[in-house]
């Protein structure tokens, strides 16, 4: 299989835009594809790189006479941010347009820019989802190894190449980026965050296992959401339990990168792993599919201080004028055979009058549909084929 013959899902917006992405994902094949007769600037390109660096302003000369409304890709704009500030310019006085791409949005901040001031969109590229990937999708193999474009290409080395993808980022994007003063804190701190892959997240309990202050683990986590290789999972407190969760939940943004992190490749893949890799990948193609089709509804987890605990809230309508929101419940389960016990956690919230439930949805890795009084329990394609189809949310 080949990464030039998979169609991704991300359309092209119509003006300037910062596509980010971990790296790896496929960004700058996705441009190269999408803007086959633009500009390409690609600040790996040591010669550019150093030119534009010391004279940003050739960057007007390079686009030379093209009309207004060109396009314009810049590749690695973390690593010059400081050419943003031309960007804006030729924006403003030559009316081109710039798909500029980046893994690193801490970078451009740390750099002192404003993402353009708002005069770009900023749209994020994951890697393959089962949309994409279609008849190829193969689940038991992406629960272990992931939805890495270079993974799923060259499958008989994914424990090889996603070792090396962990490597890399730790010398490309920790060392050379200086994003900490010291690495070997941080990479006991990658272990653990890995290992806890999909859970409620416990600075304090992370500081003393890392063996680093609290407040470090606080910065360590925002260079992993920073840099785009994890997400966090808000809790939903709607105020129907007394002792409702305040904690948000860790996912990394690919099952395989969070198994390479936690240092688990040559390991099996046990049930617990594999259950949290599940919630993972259905939590990332919620993602996929939410920013694709642009409707941005908010996600989040829901459990109690007693352990009641709902994996995903999706909110498709917000409190407003007294009137309760509406969501929709789905719970995930690395399971063949379907459980009625774990829907009371829906069935619960459901009952709420301060809440509208407009489904409960369970998912697991049976092969088998079912309908129980409201409840609609599908395997794990038929839900991602409904997602995919509009049917969720």
């Amino acid at each position: 299989m080949s990464e030039d013959y998979i169609k991704r899902l991300l359309p092209v917006p119509e003006s300037s835009f910062i596509l980010f992405g971990p790296r790896g994902v496929g960004k700058s094949t996705w441009l190269r594809e999408k803007f086959k007769e633009a500009l390409y600037i690609d600040l790996l390109n040591a010669s550019t790189f150093l030119e534009l660096s010391v004279q940003p302003d050739h960057l007007e000369a390079m686009a030379g006479t093209q009309p207004a409304n060109s396009w314009i890709v810049i590749d690695e704009i973390q690593k010059l941010p400081v050419l943003l500030d031309e960007v804006q310019r030729l924006m403003e006085n030559r009316q081109w347009r710039f798909a500029l791409c980046g893994s690193s949005a801490r970078k451009l901040r740390r750099g002192g820019v404003n993402l353009l001031g708002g005069r770009a969109v900023t749209r994020n590229l994951a890697p393959f989802c089962s949309q994409e990937l279609d008849t190829e999708f193969d689940l038991p193999f992406s629960l272990q190894w992931g939805l890495l474009p270079i993974v799923n290409n060259e499958k008989n080395s994914a424990a090889d190449i996603l070792s090396s993808y962990v490597n890399t980022y730790l010398k490309e994007e920790i060392k050379e980026e200086g994003l900490v003063r010291r690495v070997e804190p941080f990479i006991r701190f990658l272990t653990i965050a890995g290992i806890l892959n999909g859970q409620i997240i416990n600075a304090h309990n992370i500081s003393r296992e890392a063996s680093v202050a609290r407040s470090t683990v606080d910065v360590y986590f925002s260079i992993l959401e920073e840099t785009l290789l994890a997400h966090f999972l808000p809790p939903y407190q709607p105020g129907i339990k007394v002792r409702e969760r305040a904690h948000k939940k860790l996912y990394w943004f690919d099952p395989g990168v969070a198994r390479a992190a936690a240092g688990l490749l040559y390991d099996p893949a046990d049930r617990i792993w594999l259950g949290f890799a599940l919630e993972t990948l259905l939590y990332n193609e919620i993602n996929v599919y939410n920013h694709t089709t642009q409707k941005n509804r908010p996600v989040y987890y829901y459990k109690t201080g007693s352990g009641y605990e709902v994996d995903f809230i999706i909110e498709t309508k917000k409190e407003l004028y007294g009137k309760p929101p509406h969501v929709v419940c789905i719970e995930v389960k690395s399971s063949e055979k379907w459980n009625r016990l774990w829907e009371k956690p829906m069935r619960s919230i459901a009952q709420s009058p301060k809440i509208v439930v407009e489904k409960m949805i369970g998912v697991y890795t049976g092969d088998k549909k079912y309908h129980f009084d409201g409840v609609d329990v599908l395997p794990v394609k038929d839900f991602l084929k409904n997602l995919y189809q509009g049917n969720i949310f």
